[in-house]
């Protein structure tokens, strides 16, 4: 037993290390700020979440959930986040990398596993975002001087499903301060002893609190999620990603 926990410990650390880190990335980056934080609840999970320059003006970024959980869900978690990386470099079209993507995972996938996504591409220098949802969570944008809103664009079908699948791109445009926040299912899903569920109204509502930084943002729900839980363990894994863009370029091109 202590032979296998050590085994899953060193598991569980070299998950996290494949995790980036934002300062180390956008240390130098003035347009944005962003933050992300993975809990697994079997310590190696199956979500993960991913963003990288694909060149110097457009940034890539992801929130994935594997179906399962534990070993297998993490091994098949390593494979996804490695080929969408990939084929999103290849791109700037996300629709693209997510249809090759999805073929990719397809091959030789006996056990049927199958991944949720949602992936955005920000042209830094306008604030243009172009995104694409694969079965996962719809995130919330907060407008200007507005609310938290879903967005509740059609999704397409997920990852490892089927093959030779079309995904429908989506583009908006950031202004200054605008804030997208992406999750996992673990975070709507979070349960308490008497089986209530946390549920999107709670999360919404929850940012809709206060306009805070993004690592502010995440600690705050990551510790009211805690709270609704309770005594309760921790049934699914929990990943939040929340990005501000801080950009002028929308008012200079317009």
């Amino acid at each position: 037993k202590e032979k296998i926990k050590a085994e899953l410990d060193l598991a569980s650390k070299v998950q996290m290390d494949m995790l980036p880190e934002a300062q180390e990335i956008f240390s130098k980056q003035e347009q944005i700020m962003l933050s992300a934080k993975m809990t697994a609840a079997k310590g190696v999970g199956g979500d993960f979440y991913d963003f990288f320059l694909i060149d110097d003006d457009h940034l890539a970024f992801m929130v994935s959930d594997v179906s399962g959980k534990g070993i297998p869900a993490a091994l098949f978690m390593v494979m996804a986040k490695t080929l969408l990386m990939s084929h999103t470099k290849k791109t700037d079209n996300p629709a693209q990398a997510f249809a090759d993507t999805n073929n990719s995972l397809c091959d030789n996938n006996k056990d049927e596993m199958f991944v949720t996504s949602w992936m955005g591409v920000l042209t830094l220098s306008s604030g243009e975002l172009t995104y694409v949802n694969a079965g996962h969570n719809a995130p919330l944008l907060k407008r200007k001087d507005k609310d938290y809103e879903y967005l509740t664009e059609h999704s397409g079908f997920v990852l490892a499903g089927m093959k030779n699948l079309s995904y429908q791109p989506y583009t908006i445009r950031l202004e200054p301060g605008e804030q997208l926040f992406i999750y996992s299912d673990g975070v709507t899903e979070a349960h308490n002893l008497e089986g209530g569920l946390y549920g999107e109204q709670r999360l919404q509502e929850c940012l809709n609190r206060k306009d805070e930084s993004p690592k502010k943002q995440i600690e705050i729900v990551w510790n009211e999620v805690k709270e609704f839980q309770g005594k309760a363990e921790q049934f699914d894994d929990i990943t939040m990603l929340s990005l501000r863009y801080l950009g002028d370029g929308y008012e200079k091109y317009t």
